[in-house]
């Protein structure tokens, strides 16, 4: 029983009951694979950050343990990825200069503080604020990003110095200084770029082709950035190139991280806050898309609110151990799982890993390029960028694409801030738009059957004095209002009219503004001389209407379906009218 208790709060616990060696083993492999290509992108992330090069180590090391505790994912490879980098960088932008110890006083705090949000969020099972966040919003916060992330990175292929928060200033600062670009540079950015786009669009083929397996061969095409690293490092050690102008990352602490909390200053949490909150979402959903399709691939499960712990301590844990804001990263947590990690402990040994590379490695990468690393995260955010989706949602729904594009052109042109809060913002406000306007329809008869369509898409059978209204959208403040008015419409419409039914099928919830507006209906069609009924009301609905004035004054009854209302409210006197979906004699407004 406490065992039990303990794995809700430690999954581990649970993953470790069935561990053996074959899974050991399976888990010790794939941390081998992730450690080498995690190394070069943490630099990389660091670089894109502002921030040192330790700091992408050490943001990949006591997270991934914490998370490895906590987290509810076998594959998810936690640790720093390109969006939260660039967030990060467009946070403390204006808040010190990038490198100095002050920025990498503000990084910690807002790894820190981030953890203190999520975690906040987990414990109070608030996971569900992420769908605040819609998809095309997103699709076109990524795919803005990847294209910021690109352009702040042609500075480091270019050999110049380049700044900004949004294209334009990119753009700008870039024009402004071509004229000073370094050959060496060049040659050095374009050549790695070239040959990672080389090998991860051809060297998967041509190691199948080779005999090798499809496993190991896309494995071995993933880990091209590694060599990539390996020989520009030794390139720029043998050819001297720190001398000719070239970038390189320089002097990296040799040594683990001392653990201290990140400061205390109420005035920098304040100026944070939103930052953080903007990275712990963004960040969630993230890692959560990627885990929940990881899972289901092996038919597993991933519980949310446990990932916002998980993440929360990942990143608290950043915070105290000198890194930066982390998630889950995409392209690692799909070669874990290439490379059939079975467990969370998979990610222990990654951080194990690290470290053991940030106590041996440094010295040697005090020569790797910067325009590698460069080229690296170009080639890397290639999979972010989706423009062909803002067409399909365009095509799909306008509202969706609007929300999309304001999101796109707005990260790109004023930053990543004010792109994603717009587009929340935006996708809030045409959702509360389209449903204050519920979609309903009057709907007739199916001849010979005992279902019910709308009166101008099909042939059905009608009664002059009875009309059913399907309502299509649960009942709340925004749209209450409306529906009286649609109502009092159909009334003014068919002057025969005698019972009115409310098929409620789709209702799933009625607020106290919505239940105000029942009864205002209800009074009014009275005074009409027409009687309200309602049909097919949901027990959760009918359970919170039981005992309310509505159902005490309610002139008709509730129906348990729509053809039961039919059968008993229809007129036997009167010849069924079979109407056309052309000719219909009633046009409801919403009925479009």
């Amino acid at each position: 029983m406490l065992s039990t208790r303990l794995a809700r709060w430690i999954p581990l616990i649970g993953w470790l009951r069935d561990y053996h060696r074959d899974t050991l083993t399976r888990d010790l492999l794939a941390a081998v694979i992730v450690t080498m290509m995690l190394v070069p992108q943490a630099l990389a992330y660091a670089l894109l950050a502002g921030l040192p090069p330790e700091v992408g180590l050490y943001a990949s090391m006591l997270p991934l343990v914490l998370y490895a505790l906590f987290g509810t994912s076998a594959t998810l490879a936690v640790g720093p990825v390109a969006v939260a980098s660039l967030m990060t960088a467009s946070a403390l932008a204006d808040i010190a200069v990038s490198g100095t110890a002050e920025y990498v006083g503000a990084a910690l705090v807002l790894a820190f503080f981030s953890g203190v949000l999520l975690l906040g969020m987990g414990l109070l099972r608030m996971g569900f604020l992420a769908n605040f966040l819609s998809h095309p919003v997103i699709s076109g916060f990524v795919t803005a990003s990847g294209i910021l992330i690109a352009a702040s990175q042609l500075s480091h292929i270019l050999g110049i110095n380049g700044s900004g928060n949004n294209l334009i200033e990119m753009a700008t600062g870039l024009a402004s200084q071509l004229n000073e670009i370094n050959v060496f540079t060049l040659l050095l950015g374009m050549g790695v770029w070239g040959f990672l786009l080389i090998c991860r669009r051809y060297l998967k083929a041509w190691l199948t082709d080779a005999g090798l397996s499809v496993r190991h061969a896309e494995l071995l095409s993933k880990a091209a950035p590694v060599l990539a690293v390996i020989a520009t490092t030794l390139l720029a050690w043998w050819l001297t190139l720190g001398e000719h102008g070239v970038a390189l990352v320089g002097d990296v602490p040799s040594g683990l991280p001392a653990l201290a909390l990140p400061s205390m200053d109420p005035g920098l949490w304040a100026t944070l806050l939103p930052a953080a909150i903007l990275i712990s979402l963004v960040g969630f959903v993230e890692s959560v898309s990627v885990a929940q399709t990881l899972a289901a691939k092996r038919r597993q499960r991933i519980d949310p609110n446990q990932e916002l712990i998980a993440l929360g301590l990942a990143n608290m844990g950043a915070g105290v151990s000198g890194g930066s804001p982390v998630s889950g990263g995409f392209s690692r947590s799909v070669v874990n799982f290439e490379a059939g990690a079975a467990t969370p402990l998979a990610g222990a040994f990654t951080a194990i890993g690290i470290a053991i590379a940030t106590l041996v490695l440094t010295e040697p990468l005090a020569y790797l390029p910067k325009a590698t690393l460069a080229a690296t995260i170009i080639v890397a955010i290639g999979t972010l960028i989706d423009l062909p989706a803002v067409r399909e949602a365009w095509s799909y729904s306008r509202a969706d694409g609007v929300a999309m594009l304001a999101t796109l052109l707005l990260t790109l042109v004023h930053g990543v801030e004010s792109g994603i809060l717009v587009g929340v913002a935006l996708s809030i406000g045409l959702h509360l738009y389209r449903t204050s306007r519920p979609h309903s329809a009057l709907v007739g008869r199916v001849p010979g059957s005992e279902h019910f369509r709308n009166v101008q898409r099909h042939r059905v059978e009608t009664d002059e004095r009875l009309a059913i209204l399907r309502v299509d959208e649960s009942l709340y403040f925004a749209n209450a209002r409306y529906l009286e008015d649609t109502v009092m419409a159909l009334t003014a419409h068919q002057p025969g009219l005698e019972h009115i039914v409310l098929a409620c099928q789709a209702v799933n919830g009625v607020d106290a503004s919505a239940l105000k507006s029942l009864e205002a209906i209800n009074a009014r069609l009275r005074d009409a001389g027409v009687t309200l009924h309602m049909a097919e009301v949901k027990g959760p609905v009918m359970d919170r209407l039981k005992g309310t004035e509505f159902c005490r004054e309610l002139t008709g009854q509730v129906f348990l379906s729509t053809y039961d209302a039919w059968c008993e409210l229809r007129d036997e006197a009167l010849p069924n009218q079979l109407g056309s979906p052309v000719d219909a004699s009633v046009n409801v407004a919403a009925s479009e």
